[in-house]
């Protein structure tokens, strides 16, 4: 019988645009694709088709409740303990969940991001390495609004009304505070490349 993998899991947590999804792409290449799969907190979204439009376009999707926490703490410990996972899909135009689950097999590291990674403390928990990326706001701005119009068929007018109104409030009473859990804190300007290599010699 095959002895089961008990995976390295780091968490990797900043405002929104902050950079988190390509720290963690970098450094996957850095401890090799094969060695390495990413659980990315978006996907535990709430499903939304039982709201209209217009309660869909007012939605917070900033706040702690928009995610189905319970169901992420409960994949990602799982995934600590050598267990497959099976992980929603989300679809970010509909805000729906999508009929499809991806297999996650555990593996030697184990990536986690999203705004709300350092925020619970049973997720905190399972982690052996915190990372909190620090970033200006009108560099997060700027990024959103690129990401958003082009990747998420949002109008600018509508990234406009939701940073002021959720993002950055948001931002401020819930993650900004959960900084004080990291083990590792990076700067989301820097070069990835750097990034990454501060955060590889805490487990080196």
């Amino acid at each position: 019988m095959l002895e089961k993998i008990q995976p390295y899991i780091i968490g990797i947590a900043g405002p929104s645009c902050s950079g988190k999804t390509a720290l963690a792409e970098c450094l996957m290449k850095k401890l090799g694709q094969d060695n390495c799969s990413l659980i990315q907190l978006d996907f535990y979204y709430n499903d939304l088709s039982h709201l209209t439009p217009k309660e869909t376009e007012v939605h917070n999707y900033d706040h702690p409740d928009a995610l189905e926490k319970e169901l992420l703490i409960e994949h990602v410990s799982n995934i600590a303990d050598g267990e497959n996972i099976y992980i929603p899909v989300y679809d970010y135009v509909t805000h729906t969940r999508t009929q499809k689950k991806k297999l996650l097999k555990p593996v030697k590291f184990i990536l986690v991001e999203g705004l709300f990674c350092l925020y619970w403390e049973r997720l905190r928990k399972i982690f052996n390495t915190t990372v909190f990326i620090s970033v200006k706001d009108s560099v997060c701005f700027n990024r959103r609004i690129e990401r958003d119009t082009k990747e998420r068929g949002a109008t600018r007018e509508y990234v406009l009304n939701q940073y002021k109104t959720t993002v950055r409030p948001m931002f401020n009473k819930f993650i900004k505070p959960t900084r004080v859990y990291a083990n590792v804190i990076v700067n989301g300007e820097d070069l990835l490349e750097k990034s990454a290599c501060t955060i590889l010699k805490v487990f080196e």
